[in-house]
């Protein structure tokens, strides 16, 4: 099969081994597209190794067709047209994954939305209301709101009467949060959130993929009993907790990350997401947002797009299949 490999720091589309097994209770998938994630970006820059045992080729999200099916799943056919979280091994013709992990396409969905679903609405869901424990009516601040994990959790906001703020990078992606539900938003070119959020109401859950420079902020518009879920470090690793404030005000900091989860945890999410966002998915409540598409062996071009945070929404790649051809 082709994947993408790291050359001299360039991605490129070769020939590679194609990925052992099905095992049992795993399955072969044909992929036909692939998510990108910064944790992709971060990845290829050797910040974030993948887990043991899981594939070293980048890619933590997919859809396809399963091609091969491993002793004692019940719930997956040959020919089944899928969706996949993975933890690696998404930038390739096929990959093996645990059949927990794989979930049909939402009613009317083709393989191109499907791939933008997984990564973003699983991180979500885990962390507003699995880490988080969104009560009803409690108020989110949204980080990177128009990033694909903030147009996802935006969207999970609106439909289950959560008010959320967001913040972002230009009036342009703030435009755009809005009209998928957020009900404000602040321009971090701006300077700090802090009298925005405060002035808006303040925040019983924060779900920033920021850290470092965002965290005392973070504290400042944090409310009574808030929580604050920590899923990136795009701001740095270190900085001054005020814990005076967090004990007087029974703040709770939680660090929250996805893909090192066994496959039984990961399952148990998307058995939720099956349950609680796909039916919204096909009503037309939810829908992913896709900013741009390259084909496979323009993956760098893909790459140099997220790194600029020049999307709204999901980058997705076109491995096979349906949608091969030019950026669009």
């Amino acid at each position: 099969m082709h994947a993408i490999v790291v050359e001299q720091e360039r991605l490129v589309w070769r020939e590679c081994p194609a990925p052992e097994g099905p095992a049992a209770g795993e399955v072969r998938l044909r992929v036909a597209w692939a998510g990108v994630n910064r944790a992709d970006l971060m990845q290829r820059a050797g910040h974030y190794p993948a887990p043991p045992g899981a594939s070293e080729i980048l890619g933590l999200e997919v859809s396809g067709t399963v091609v091969e099916v491993g002793a004692d799943v019940e719930r997956l056919r040959l020919g089944d047209k899928v969706c996949a979280l993975l933890a690696g091994g998404g930038y390739a013709e096929e990959v093996v994954v645990d059949a927990r992990q794989v979930l049909p396409l939402p009613e009317g969905f083709g393989l191109r939305e499907a791939a933008a679903l997984p990564e973003v609405f699983a991180t979500a869901w885990l962390n507003l209301f699995m880490e988080g424990q969104l009560a009803p009516g409690e108020r989110v601040l949204l980080h990177a709101g128009a990033s694909g994990v903030g147009t996802a959790a935006i969207q999970l906001c609106r439909a289950l009467a959560h008010p959320c703020f967001v913040t972002a990078g230009s009036d342009a992606k703030l435009a755009a949060c809005r009209s998928l539900g957020a009900d404000g938003g602040f321009n971090r070119h701006q300077g700090s959130f802090v009298e925005a959020v405060k002035t808006w109401g303040g925040a019983d859950l924060i779900l920033d993929p920021v850290g470092g420079t965002y965290l005392a902020d973070n504290q400042r518009v944090l409310n009574t009993d808030g929580r604050l879920v920590l899923i990136g470090l795009m701001g740095g690793r270190r900085a001054e907790l005020d814990m005076g404030r967090m004990l007087m005000k029974r703040q709770r900091l939680i660090g929250s990350t996805l893909r090192a989860k066994p496959p039984a945890a990961k399952g148990a999410i998307l058995d939720a997401l099956l349950t609680h966002v796909w039916p919204r998915l096909a009503s037309g409540e939810i829908r992913p947002l896709v900013d741009r598409t390259w084909p496979i062996d323009q993956a760098e071009a893909a790459h140099a797009h997220v790194k600029q945070d020049a999307n709204i929404g999901k980058v997705l790649l076109a491995v096979s299949g349906e949608g091969c051809g030019a950026p669009r």
